[in-house]
């Protein structure tokens, strides 16, 4: 089997998290692309990318997966520390208080 490009972004920790989220709906995932965010800087920004991989007879289900973990709302600040928040966190990142 091919293997197909899912997704893209900038930030490791994200394409780990959403390659987790894949691997929990029966998806085999594949992170490729992290030994070049060292180069940040020296590289064009869009080559310095962390890509998610997956075989392409698992790229329909992969897209829906994704789709369902993008939340309607609104970002939030944190009535504790002023910290802005995305809508898809339900406790401030900065110092775990509850959205109000």
């Amino acid at each position: 089997m091919s293997n197909i490009r899912l997704l893209c972004k900038d930030n490791s920790l994200a394409i780990h998290a959403l390659k987790g989220l894949l691997q929990t709906q029966g998806i085999d995932a594949e992170v490729r692309g992290e030994a070049l965010l060292g180069a940040m800087g020296e590289l064009a920004a869009d080559v310095a990318l962390v890509e998610l991989w997956v075989e392409e007879k698992d790229l329909a289900k992969g897209k829906e997966v994704l789709e369902s973990t993008k939340q309607e709302g609104s970002p939030w600040v944190c009535r504790d520390c002023g910290e802005p928040n995305e809508a898809t966190f339900e406790v401030c990142w900065q110092c775990g208080s509850e959205s109000a």
